[in-house]
């Protein structure tokens, strides 16, 4: 099972990834005179958010057990919190919908005889608005930034994120935390600043058509405002997985159904020019994109790429989440990052630089410490478990 998961995650979100990088740069006209932009990227989140609730509710469906209702196989009729175990969550970050986060949280609930199934599906509602929010941002950031630095960055979640914490909150973290966030900044600063390469877009060149640093602080800016959005779904869905029983694939299917709600509904708006959410000019969402498939035939593929391959790559997340938990998770997707980093470079012919490859060492490095790290404290929580429960045994 272990095998399929790897092999599940591994394949589908490395064609997910190659399909999200094609839908970036230009295509063919019909009449094979000029090359333009897919800019509906409301549309490519609606196709892949319908994908995924279809394919969770399938899912659920198929592994319900016999006697349940309705209710209770989506996940909206369930126990009070006091009546659960508490429950711990594990990361993936695939497609910039990945819904865990990469920790293993132990909550204390506190009784309560107040359940409100209005609640969860307000707090799912919540976190469709920050993917949504969040999607266009990430394909935004892939016209000022090349493929392969955007992969680097979405790696490093933990530094904004803990930059936050420090910032607002006056949070301390462990010693080798602040390791980790300083090879992770050195490292991405090396691959930046040793970069030659322009992205798929001509914004921001200089003469040698290599790409200016105010272009890149204008990627940086938009892959930080994704990542700070995505920090904070994390933190909704980790409230959710701590308050209610639910399971992935159950959280999986209403926050799909919800951003597919919504992004229909704003793709059917005429609204005005909004840079990076709505860059139509006019005319709605929906009707630009199917003019543009109308007219740009070569788009269909790619398109259907990445739905489905996120759609089912998600499956693959839950399932593995579920029965290996959240290390096991975290050592997948971060191996996958590096290994969708390396397709890139060699499906799309990217340039780097020997200085661009330290660099990319220098992060992966550093989030391997996190891992190692998190390895070891949880075998020590394990060993301590066990001769508790010998124990009492004993006794």
């Amino acid at each position: 099972r272990l095998g399929l998961c790897v092999t599940g995650v591994y394949a589908m979100f490395l064609l997910w990834a190659i399909a999200q990088e094609r839908l970036s740069v230009p295509f063919q006209h019909i009449d094979g005179t000029s090359t333009d932009k897919f800019r509906s990227p409301l549309f490519m989140g609606t196709c892949q958010s319908a994908l995924s609730a279809l394919s969770a509710l399938l899912y659920i469906t198929f592994r319900r057990k016999a006697g349940q209702t309705v209710s209770q196989v989506l996940g909206i009729h369930t126990s009070p919190p006091e009546a659960q175990k508490p429950m711990s969550n594990g990361a993936a970050n695939g497609n910039g919908k990945a819904y865990t986060n990469g920790h293993a949280h132990h909550h204390s609930q506190k009784p309560s005889t107040r359940f409100n199934t209005r609640s969860l599906l307000l707090r799912y509602l919540q976190c469709a608005v920050f993917i949504t929010s969040a999607a266009p941002f990430g394909f935004a950031a892939l016209s000022y930034i090349t493929y392969p630095a955007m992969v680097l960055g979405k790696s490093c979640k933990l530094v904004p994120v803990m930059l936050m914490n420090v910032l607002l909150y006056r949070r301390k973290f462990a010693p080798h935390k602040y390791l980790v966030v300083a090879m992770v900044t050195a490292g991405i600063t090396m691959f930046m600043g040793f970069g030659e390469e322009k992205p798929s877009k001509s914004h921001g060149k200089n003469g040698n058509g290599e790409l200016s640093m105010y272009t890149q602080f204008i990627g940086i800016g938009y892959l930080l405002i994704n990542l700070a959005i995505d920090g904070a779904t994390n933190s909704t869905q980790d409230e959710i997985f701590a308050r209610y029983k639910v399971s992935g694939q159950q959280m999986m299917f209403w926050i799909n159904l919800f951003c597919t709600i919504l992004t229909s509904v704003i793709s059917v708006l005429p609204l005005p020019y909004i840079p990076v959410l709505h860059p139509s000019a006019t005319g709605t969402e929906l009707n630009n994109a199917l003019e543009f498939i109308r007219t740009h035939p070569s788009v269909r593929i790619p398109l259907l790429q990445f739905s489905l391959t996120g759609a089912l790559g998600q499956l693959f997340i839950f399932e593995t989440l579920q029965h290996f938990g959240s290390l096991t998770l975290v050592t997948i997707t971060l191996t996958r990052k590096l290994f969708t980093m390396l397709l890139s470079v060699i499906v799309y012919n990217h340039k780097l630089t020997p200085g661009q490859w330290s660099g990319a060492a220098v992060v992966f490095a550093g989030i391997s410490v996190e891992a190692w790290v998190k390895r070891k404290d949880v075998h020590a929580k394990r060993v301590v478990q066990e001769k508790e429960k010998a124990k009492i045994k004993a006794l």
